[in-house]
């Protein structure tokens, strides 16, 4: 499935949203390191790796490389991540699967994809992407990339509807962005309005119980 030539606004940085644009290993490598960290700094990491290494990214080169000298590339203030050595080893780990698995072309991931379940179990089985993060990839190929294989959006799930602003496969500008950091914070309230309903249901049930056993 050939993708086309996007504009991506999620560095928030020209320079960097550029690069994130025509390089998919740039953007794969982005994908990793957005977690636990703002979006920005995550698609950022890319451009200022190919800033520290002097170079282009390329899969067999980032395999190829002593894993300290990488960590330490990762950790040169300021640091590409919260976490610079082990998502210095993730990158790595995924650089390497591309290698095996994909000729070190990060694009063959996806290209000639035959459906969207195909394509999610391709997305899903790199390092670095659990069942949600895979998701939201596929949907940013989809929406972004023109990655579109037959039933792309089913297998996105929620995030794959269109008109939604759940990720960053929704972020096309700077009003995108706040939409969707306006939906996260939504859940995140929601879930802890869950979390704290939790506890109070289970003193209920131990009152019956205990209500119970005196009857």
């Amino acid at each position: 499935m050939a993708a086309k030539t996007p504009k991506l606004s999620l560095a928030q940085k020209p320079a960097a949203d550029a690069l994130l644009s025509r390089d998919p290993l740039a953007l794969l490598i982005g994908m990793v390191l957005d977690q636990q960290i703002t979006l920005e700094w995550a698609f950022m990491g890319p451009f200022t790796l190919t800033e520290r290494l002097g170079r282009d990214l390329d899969a067999a080169d980032l395999a190829g490389r002593d894993p300290e000298a990488l960590a330490a590339t990762f950790a040169t203030p300021p640091a590409l991540h919260r976490f610079p050595g082990s998502m210095a080893g993730r990158v790595q780990a995924l650089c390497r699967t591309l290698v095996d698995d994909y000729d070190g072309d990060a694009a063959n991931v996806w290209r000639d994809a035959p459906d969207g379940a195909e394509l999610l179990r391709r997305i899903e089985a790199q390092p670095g992407f659990g069942a949600q993060k895979a998701k939201i990839f596929l949907a940013l190929l989809g929406k972004q990339y023109g990655v579109r294989p037959k039933g792309w959006r089913e297998a996105a799930g929620d995030y794959g509807v269109e008109g939604s602003h759940r990720s960053v496969a929704d972020i096309t500008d700077a009003v995108s962005l706040a939409e969707v950091r306006e939906y996260k914070k939504a859940m995140k309230a929601e879930a802890k309005k869950s979390a704290a309903k939790k506890p109070a249901a289970k003193k209920t049930a131990k009152a019956r119980a205990r209500a119970r056993a005196k009857a």
